[in-house]
């Protein structure tokens, strides 16, 4: 999501749900950046860990040569930042003011125009018409803006308008948006600048040559006759990142009318006020365009039967699906059943399942909590395969405090899971990591680490695993994956991983 190209060839965006990224796998977004090469070839993209806390980041583009402007939402907390260019590192410089961000809620975006005076946003306000608006913020000072000011209903609709791009030099606003009835997704539209102020826009034409049948989001120019921008129409539900492989002509509507302040633009039908007791609720519809930025539809939570379970089973490096099965215990019972079988939740809750294991030929079982599943969209389940270089954290095993000794059922449970796994596998190598936060003394976190571990790996042993397959490292605080400065994070930290080694 979200790239934004800063010039030398270079393009930052938002990757989510990544295992480098700071929060790991349940990281909604950090920032990585992709370089082309002189011969047109992009290079792999990298985390930069310098621009990312373990929330939702995004880059909303340079401010000046030097600095450049990001998004942070770490929980509740929310708030725009510079970071100043130094060689090849961004240095954090200062937080800047721009009152009432924080109440933009949903899944925020946008970009500052070029030239470093104006910033465009969308995001869920007090004033949206519905769900995410477009909103506007002027630069007052040094290091304050204007209260993003809502961009009003020639733009704005009760469907989503997001990612917001204003190209100054052709006064366009290029955006995305689900306002037509029946829309597959959201598609890209252009608004033209009317006027000196930012009051006054043309009506949206839609982007034909690059909205699809999937959901297309965040357009970026890298030059006059290059674009980028975000789409799942070939993704499987992940939105990637799209430009065009040969020269092509870039068909951009010209012709605007403007739309006079009463106006609106199509609006989805407006649902009458309730004569029973029925409400009406939001939810996300498939595709998730990559996971955090929903179509929505509107139901009736009182009518809507309850479905079946649908699985959305991937790969966590490649992101393609896997073929997998399901299996879960009742009582003394086990059952395994396929994608295919009509699997309810309050079926499984009836009959006390508490987890449902997923299952992939070649891939680390994963057990998904009953309570996780979904009703009204696919349950995403990444899978770990079985290949060197690749790691899963053991996320249900704990010890009893300051000690290497296994606690709780849960733990019991999850290990013998995998070890189930490694003896259907017996040809893997692993390697044991154990990792603490940093309270106390390193050389103490280091050797508790290290027991610990040990531990994990007698478990595995006592239930036949052979012993040389299995290698240990204790590294106590010293590669935290969270911030330290909180429970939370410090929680992450005490972690014991399986590496695959070979």
């Amino acid at each position: 999501m979200n790239p934004v190209w800063i010039g030398n060839n270079t393009l930052l965006f938002t990757r989510a749900f990544h295992p480098e990224n700071i929060g790991g796998t349940t990281d909604p977004g950090d920032i990585w950046m992709t370089q082309r090469g002189d011969d047109g070839i992009w290079q792999e993209a990298v985390h930069r860990a310098d621009l990312s806390r373990s929330g939702y980041d995004f880059a909303l583009g340079l401010e000046n040569v030097l600095t450049l402007l990001v998004y942070h939402q770490e929980g509740s907390a929310v708030g725009l930042y510079q970071y100043s260019k130094f060689g090849m590192d961004w240095n954090f410089l200062r937080k800047v003011n721009l009152p009432g961000l924080e109440d933009l809620k949903g899944q925020v975006s946008g970009r500052i125009a070029t030239g470093g005076k104006q910033i465009f946003l969308s995001g869920k306000g007090a004033d949206s018409k519905g769900n995410e608006d477009l909103y506007f913020s002027d630069k007052v000072g040094v290091i304050d803006w204007s209260s993003p000011i809502n961009l009003g209903g020639n733009l704005n609709t009760a469907g989503q308008e997001m990612s917001p791009f204003f190209d100054i030099s052709s006064q366009n606003l290029y955006f995305s948006s689900n306002m037509l009835p029946g829309a597959n997704g959201k598609d890209i539209y252009i608004s033209k600048r009317m006027g000196e102020g930012f009051n006054s826009w043309s009506k949206p034409v839609k982007w034909e040559q690059l909205s699809s049948n999937g959901s297309d989001i965040s357009v970026t120019f890298i030059s006059p006759t290059e674009v980028i921008w975000t789409s799942t129409q070939n993704s499987d539900g992940f939105a990637d990142l799209l430009s065009f492989g040969d020269t092509v002509k870039l068909d951009i509507p010209t012709e605007f009318d403007l739309l006079s302040v009463s106006q609106s633009l199509p609006q989805p039908p407006k649902i009458a006020p309730a004569k029973t007791e029925k409400s009406v609720t939001i939810v996300p519809i498939y595709p998730l365009s990559a996971i955090g930025i929903p179509e929505i539809k509107m139901v009736d939570s009182n009518t809507e039967m309850e479905k079946a379970v649908s699985w959305f089973v991937i790969d966590a490096k490649n992101k393609v699906e896997v073929p997998f099965t399901l299996s879960w215990v009742t009582g003394d019972k086990s059952f395994q059943a396929d994608v295919n079988s009509l699997v309810k939740i309050s079926q499984l809750k009836e009959s006390n399942v508490k987890e449902i294991k997923v299952i992939a030929k070649g891939y680390f079982p994963t057990l998904i909590p009953t309570e996780s599943l979904k009703n009204n969209e696919p349950t995403v389940v990444l899978m770990t395969k079985a290949e060197s270089g690749n790691r899963v954290v053991l996320e249900d095993v704990n010890f009893k405090r300051g000690t290497a000794e296994l606690e709780g059922a849960e733990t019991i449970r999850s290990l013998t899971e995998i070890a189930d796994f490694l003896l259907e596998n017996p040809e893997l190598r692993l390697r044991i990591h154990g990792h603490t936060d940093n309270a106390g003394d390193p050389s103490l976190n280091k050797a508790l680490s290290l027991d610990r571990a040990s531990s994990v790996r007698t478990f595995f042993t006592d239930k036949g695993i052979q012993f040389e397959n299995l290698r240990i490292s204790g590294w106590g605080g010293t590669r935290p994956v969270a911030s330290n400065s909180t429970e939370s994070g410090r929680s992450k930290n005490r972690r014991v991983e399986l590496e695959v080694e070979y």
